[in-house]
């Protein structure tokens, strides 16, 4: 797709970074100071045999750069992808915040990067993690950064534990593995003695944690904020994306078998969307929660461990982010964007949440150390577009000249400029008056982020049957891999506070008891933050909330890119191939032929058709659904290992199959019990029934069978 067709408008494209887009397309070689360079193969040496010279500047030139080519790695969410966008509001924000961003019908480019969180930058994008969703607006009145993720919660309440809890997830430091897991001791050693990790947990085990794509996941800002209006007045708010696909996972053991076929499968997944024109939308929705709300509720809004169910405050749509372009430069953008949840614009502000506090000072310090000084947002990618204007001039890594002697304020050498906002009648960033009372220093939390569990229990029960299921694998699995038998007792208990169903499953399959109370040593570090842990809990609004659920109802959801395997072999119909196709791709859906080898297949009508993959090197783990159609040698198809094995796959990871009329031969040989999920043309089924499976996405009920 020729770049004018990808994207028509040029205003969506962010300035910052097309004003620095460098060709090398018909330029001479030169050095970074722009030196031709006559010879870039050679060192400068005494003699063609002899010794190099310290004085081949060229050498010493490119040299340095390559030895310098590598920026330490993020801390978390090192492994990430991004992709340039625009971001249209939709509604009359006015009432309740100044954010010109946010004003009807305004466009503002952006930069989006989504990423695991423990896993180092070669990891693989299927681990099971919190995925960082993160988006940086380069708004008219500087940027803002709204740094989240795609689980609503946290694992702790205060940033002080911010260290820990990564170091406990991280490869264990005395043999540096498993890489990317938190299936081994130290991490269920610190969340089974850290109760109010209990409901992250439960996410984390859920299937929000292994993504069938970066397209299909939810964004959460996690954190309270507030929008703050023209006369000053605050309200509460939390971010919400909501994927314009819905939200879609992979089945656990898809992920392992993801992760050995294609560890980049997130990654190239997003590219090849955008470049085909496919641009991933996500709707921005918010909780407008008044401030005289603030303690309405059985749980603190400044709580990072909680979420506000869509019953008691609903969602309102007040814009839509699409991605449609991507980097032209890996590392330049996706690795140099530096996000910041303190990178905030007139009209939205902090709130007292301790472990946002904290994020606001960590996020900055890291972005110095990590881009190499205080100049990283002169990089390219975290330039706002309206400029940058102060009397800061030194500093590693200055790309700006800043003229004149000045470098101070107040001056009267550059006539008082830069200028407060204030001096010229306008306004600038002004932080919320938020009344503080009397208070004394202490370090401690309130009693009001004392409750660990309801909200846990309250996600555990407005899971599915078979989400449910997944939690109890995964915990089952997680806590397998741990040693040491006094951390799974722990971590049984406190499972126990959260549901004892849930917890007893788990127990079954680790061979143990739940223990019904808390272990005393994980009481005696819950009351290290509150003295009379643990407290009688409030009684919550609601026991279930919907929208936590990723189940599709029948005849809900979309086929729209997703991918279903054709496996063809000599002699197939064209005509059932196209048929088919066109069925899909009106649907949004995409074709791949799969055949025994790359390259083409003869056609029953006559002539070749070349295919997309092959399977010596496609599974079905990678693709949403598998048809078989008319034709072809069926006879070599059922003989072969790998086609039989890439039906059978995909029926025990629940896809839909369809079989033309004469292919249904071939489940003679594949251990596939036919059900609602396994089409047959001889039975009368059809195209619309098969796209109204894929819709569904799975076929949860055969995971209550055995096959």
């Amino acid at each position: 797709m020729k770049d004018d067709q990808r994207n028509p408008d040029k205003t969506m494209l962010t300035p910052a970074v097309v004003n620095h887009l460098v060709s090398n397309e018909d330029r001479e070689m030169t050095t970074n100071d722009g030196v031709p360079v006559h010879d870039n193969n050679n060192t400068l040496k005494a003699g063609e045999r002899g010794p190099s010279l310290q004085q081949d500047h060229i050498y010493f030139d490119k040299m340095m750069h390559f030895d310098r080519e590598r920026i330490p790695e993020r801390v978390v969410h090192a492994r990430g992808s991004g992709a340039h966008g625009i971001f249209e509001a939709t509604a009359d924000m006015s009432q309740y915040t100044v954010a010109s961003f946010l004003k009807k019908g305004t466009v503002t480019p952006l930069f989006a990067r989504f990423s695991t969180v423990a896993g180092f930058k070669g990891s693989t994008d299927l681990a099971r993690d919190v995925r960082g969703f993160s988006v940086k607006f380069y708004t008219q009145d500087g940027n803002y950064d709204l740094v989240g993720n795609n689980i609503p919660v946290f694992f702790i309440q205060d940033a002080m534990n911010f260290p820990d809890v990564v170091h406990a997830v991280k490869p264990e430091p005395d043999r540096e593995i498993p890489q990317a897991a938190s299936a081994h001791d130290t991490f269920w050693d610190f969340i089974s003695l850290t109760p109010e990790s209990a409901h992250m947990s439960l996410w984390v085990m859920s299937d929000r944690a292994i993504p069938r794509s970066l397209r299909t996941i939810e964004g959460f800002g996690v954190h309270t904020f507030k929008f703050v209006n023209a006369e000053g007045k605050g309200t509460f708010v939390k971010f919400h994306w909501k994927p314009r696909l819905g939200v879609h996972a992979v089945t656990w053991n898809e992920a392992q078998k993801i992760s050995g076929f294609n560890s980049d499968f997130h990654r190239e997944d997003l590219w090849n969307a955008i470049e085909k024109g496919h641009f991933p939308q996500w709707d921005l929705a918010v909780q407008l929660i008044p401030e005289e709300d603030e303690f309405k509720y059985s749980f603190d809004l400044l709580d990072p461990t909680k979420l506000v169910p869509e019953e008691l405050v609903p969602l309102q749509i007040i814009g839509t982010m699409t991605l449609n372009r991507n980097p032209e430069n890996f590392f330049a953008e996706t690795e140099q964007a530096a996000f910041d949840p303190g990178r905030v614009v007139p009209g939205i502000d902090f709130t007292n949440d301790p472990l946002l506090q904290g994020r606001v000072f960590s996020y900055m310090d890291t972005q110095n150390y990590r881009l190499g000084g205080a100049n990283f947002h002169e990089i390219p990618i975290n330039r706002p577009v309206n400029g940058k204007y102060n009397n800061q001039k030194d500093g590693t890594g200055r790309m700006d000249i800043l003229k004149g002697p000045v470098s101070y304020f107040p001056n009267s050498k550059a006539e008082g400029c830069p200028y407060h906002a204030m001096l010229r009648g306008e306004t600038g960033y002004v932080s919320h008056a938020e009344k503080i009372s009397d208070a004394v220093k202490v370090r401690r939390r309130a009693d009001s982020f004392a409750d660990h569990f309801t909200q846990a229990r309250l996600f555990f029960h407005s899971q599915s049957p078979p989400e449910q299921a997944h939690i109890i694998n995964a915990f089952s699995f997680e806590l397998s891999k741990v040693k040491d038998e006094n951390i799974r007792k722990r971590e049984l208990a406190i499972l126990h506070q959260v549901d004892q169903e849930l917890a007893r499953r788990v127990g079954d399959n680790l061979g143990l008891v739940p223990p019904e109370v808390l272990d005393p040593l994980t009481i005696q570090f819950a009351r290290y933050n509150h003295p009379a842990y643990p407290i009688t809990p409030p009684r919550p609004e609601i026991e279930k909330t919907s929208g936590l659920s990723m189940r599709v109802a029948p005849g809900k959801g979309t086929a729209e890119t997703r991918k279903v395997a054709f496996l063809v072999t000599d002699g197939v119909s064209k005509i059932s191939i196209d048929n088919m196709k066109a069925a899909l791709e009106k649907e949004g859906a995409e074709a791949m032929l799969i055949a025994e080898r790359v390259g083409t297949v003869r056609i029953q009508e006559g002539g070749n058709i070349p295919v997309d993959g092959s399977l010596l090197t496609d599974v079905s783990v990678c693709y949403d659904a598998v048809y078989t159609p008319a034709g072809g040698n069926l006879d070599v198809l059922a003989a072969n290992v790998r086609y039989v094995q890439f039906i059978e796959e995909a029926f025990e990871h629940c896809k839909p199959l369809f079989f033309a009329r004469g292919a249904e031969k071939v489940l003679e040989v594949c251990r596939v019990e036919k059900d609602r999920g396994v089409l047959l043309a001889t039975d009368g089924k059809g195209d619309s029934e098969f796209l109204s499976l894929i819709k569904e996405h799975r076929i949860w009920e055969r995971e209550n069978t055995d096959h």
